[in-house]
């Protein structure tokens, strides 16, 4: 199991990776737009997320 966390984290910081990498000057740009959003919304933001996240992963399960 820990294994499998370990190759998930991986995985994450792979795909976070691949926009800076590939767009440095867009990534710059989105992340001073995300600093004005306000906390309720990407709060919500975050929850939509996870639940997509989880949905996709019991359907594939």
């Amino acid at each position: 199991m820990w294994h499998e966390i370990g190759v998930a984290l991986c995985l994450v910081l792979v795909i976070e990776g691949i926009v800076p990498f590939l767009y440095p000057a867009r990534w710059k740009k989105m992340i001073v737009i995300a600093a004005q959003v306000d906390d309720s919304s990407m709060r919500l933001i975050g929850f939509a997320s996870m639940m997509l996240g989880t949905g996709i992963l019991y359907i594939i399960n």
